[in-house]
């Protein structure tokens, strides 16, 4: 165990590009880091980093044992997913990547039926709208809204995200209510930096499309600042429905121009193709595939 312990420090400090960020990524200290990478050069008897005062980067030797590292690593957490599912456990902490918005929504709701499942299990959620890298933000999965064509992933899509065009009634009662895409121009429309197709906006009807060019007061980068715009009657919103369900629901939101459906896209969760999926990150992924499943707002069953 000293000897995987060994090879963890040294894998996160290649991926992450030094001492301190491993240390944080591993929840120890950086001299541990440090300690544990010497003692796995001294016992190879080659130096696998090099090190200065702008970080470090790998010798010829270091990127040739990555490689081996962390293949041993994979093989370990197979072995010991094994024995554990052998006896219905499952074990160890994952580290898991989703949207802000959706995570504190949808997926930290549901975290508790799966641990009391795997009183072994842990989860570290890190939640942000921005596309990170698994491997430099040590993530075991991520959870991808939208279409993911990173070759250096794999993807599993678990749920359908709808999508819809909002505001508050006090937006509606100041500024009137659109009744075609192209009434968008005259709006105050509210713009997600994350949005792929930028500050045009697409609505599909009978298979005709119209791609609408937004201008508004208020963009951010973070799904929730744009959700609390739209509930303080600041404009109008192409939101995943997912967003304001409850919202919809009571009327403290309205949907708009139901004539025309801005396009649906797959929630998917992406692991690197570099390494084997474990057990344990297995067992998050498939529990939130079967909730989303059932849940009206995320479901894609039966749609293809």
């Amino acid at each position: 165990m000293d000897l995987l312990l060994h090879f963890r420090a040294f894998v996160r400090v290649a991926e992450l590009g030094g001492f301190s960020a491993a240390a944080r990524a591993l929840n120890t200290s950086q001299p541990a880091v440090s300690r544990q990478v010497a003692d796995l050069e001294a016992r190879l008897g080659a130096r696998l980093l090099h090190r200065s005062s702008t970080g470090v980067s790998l010798t010829e030797e270091g990127r040739a044992f990555l490689d081996a590292a962390r293949q041993a690593l994979d093989s370990a957490d197979g072995a010991l997913g094994a024995v554990g599912a052998r006896r219905g456990e499952v074990a160890g902490e994952v580290r898991l990547g989703a949207p802000l918005a959706f995570g504190r929504l949808h997926i930290v709701p549901r975290l508790p039926a799966l641990l009391e499942r795997h009183l072994g299990l842990s989860l570290d959620l890190v939640l942000g709208d921005a596309f990170g890298d698994l491997v430099q933000d040590g993530l075991d999965a991520t959870i991808r809204i939208g279409v993911v064509t990173d070759p250096g992933l794999i993807v599993r899509r678990i749920g359908l995200t709808r999508r819809v065009t909002v505001a508050s009634p006090a937006y509606l009662a100041k500024a009137g209510a659109p009744r075609h895409p192209d009434d968008l121009a005259k709006h105050d429309c509210l713009r997600f930096a994350g949005l792929s197709t930028g500050d045009t906006w697409v609505f599909e009807r009978a298979g005709e499309v119209a791609r609408v060019p937004v201008t508004g007061r208020f963009r951010a980068s973070a799904s929730d600042a744009v959700r609390t715009a739209v509930l303080a009657g600041m404009g109008i919103f192409v939101a995943p429905v997912w967003l304001f369900g409850p919202e919809i629901a009571s009327g403290e939101v309205v949907t708009l121009l139901e004539d025309w459906a801005p396009p649906a896209v797959p929630i998917q969760v992406a692991t690197s193709s570099r390494r084997q999926v474990p057990p344990r990150v297995r067992a998050v992924t498939d529990h939130l595939a079967a909730e989303f499943r059932l849940d009206p707002l995320l479901t894609d069953y039966g749609m293809g």
